[in-house]
């Protein structure tokens, strides 16, 4: 009897135990989503090259608790790897230019770096890459000291040569220490690229977030086989960040040497301005590599690209460095207006002259585009 008449209340405990701990869960989703709606989704796009990558790490070292001892020692194989591919691309440069430049003699080098040029070509053409030491040091930097390389490397914009080979070649015997740990500015510099889908989350204000606005940014691949996983990002985007690498006017694409690569953003920034789905987003534009656009400028003029051929130049010198740059900004911001629909003017559009090496430049723009974003929500 006694057992018969307790059943009834254990089960009520049950169902009242259950009903706590499903109104927790309840609780703890709503919570969650709520969460989820103050995390603005930040979309990073652009061309393969134009710096996303490194911005995106910047991201890391400025707003998060950066790169530990594991993840710094995880490039140590990337940067090696970066000294042997860009020593390839210009032994190979080399010896293509000499057969079809007027002034071969230029591109021939001594019969003994010719021999170090093989073995290292052939070292930068393997998927496994030994680590560099002090004999394979010394082989990289006689090469590179070559006349004949350094011919080459002036010649770079048309090889595919990294932005990263001079930094890396000015640490050559820092690289090959045997208990070699890459710095912040190493893994900034090193080059690998995007694939897939990476993402952050960020606050402007650091890790505390306290008062700030917090941020999920997406990087995905510039090149053109991997835009096609961009498109499942496009949902409930509240900024796209496009990085384009104003100093790449006279370069050609990685993939499709034909093409030139700020032709190629060009379209690119066009077709992402017209996404249906980007009626109300922001936009924030960076014109990212001006360091190297500001040393390019006063050796190769713009018009070399057939969007800039009606530029014209002013007096040389940081007067014609800020006229280009100007010039280059005006045209993305008559391509924003072209490209926008009459009811689509009205998105928050905002152009940054950004180096993605510039730490400080960096937080500055983000802390700018916080403020801006906020400003915007809150219609003032």
């Amino acid at each position: 009897m006694g057992s018969s008449c307790s059943r009834p209340h254990s089960l009520n405990e049950a169902e009242a135990t259950e009903n706590a701990k499903s109104a927790d869960i309840d609780r703890r989703i709503l919570q969650e989503t709520k969460a989820e709606q103050h995390i603005h989704k930040l979309l990073l796009l652009g061309a393969g090259e134009s710096g996303k990558s490194t911005i995106f790490k910047q991201i890391k070292l400025l707003f998060q608790t950066g790169f530990d001892e594991t993840e710094l020692r995880s490039y140590t194989s990337v940067i090696h790897a970066n000294v042997y591919q860009t020593i390839k691309i210009l032994y190979d440069g080399a010896k293509e230019l000499a057969q079809v430049e007027p002034d071969s003699s230029k591109y021939l080098l001594s019969p003994d770096n010719q021999e170090i040029g093989e073995k290292l070509s052939e070292i930068g053409a393997r998927l496994d890459y030994p680590l560099l030491n002090k004999e394979l040091v010394q082989d990289v930097r006689k090469l590179w000291q070559d006349p004949a390389i350094q011919e080459t490397y002036s010649r770079g914009s048309i090889l595919q040569v990294p932005d990263c080979a001079q930094y890396f070649m000015n640490n050559l015997d820092r690289l090959a220490e045997v208990d070699y740990l890459p710095t912040k500015e190493d893994v900034l510099h090193a080059r690998v690229r995007t694939n897939g889908v990476v993402e952050i989350q960020f606050s402007p204000l650091g890790e505390s977030r306290r008062g700030g606005e917090v941020y999920r940014l997406y990087d995905v691949g510039g090149q053109r086989n991997e835009r096609r996983k961009w498109i499942h990002l496009f949902e409930g985007v509240n900024a796209v960040i496009f990085c384009a690498a104003i100093s790449e006017y006279d370069q050609v694409l990685f993939e499709d040497e034909t093409k030139n690569r700020m032709m190629e953003t060009k379209e690119l920034f066009d077709w992402v301005l017209k996404q249906r789905c980007f009626e109300k987003t922001s936009f924030m534009l960076f014109l990212n590599k001006f360091d190297i656009f500001e040393r390019k400028i006063q050796k190769v003029p713009l018009s070399v690209c057939e969007w800039f051929k009606d530029y014209q130049p002013t007096a040389p010198g940081k007067q014609e460095v800020e006229h280009a740059y100007e010039f280059v900004k005006k045209k993305f911001e008559e391509l924003y207006f072209q490209s926008s629909k009459p009811d689509r003017v009205d998105r928050v559009f905002k152009i940054y002259r950004t180096t993605a090496l510039d730490q400080k430049l960096v937080k500055k723009t983000f802390k700018l585009i916080d403020e801006s974003m906020r400003r915007s929500r809150e219609g003032t």
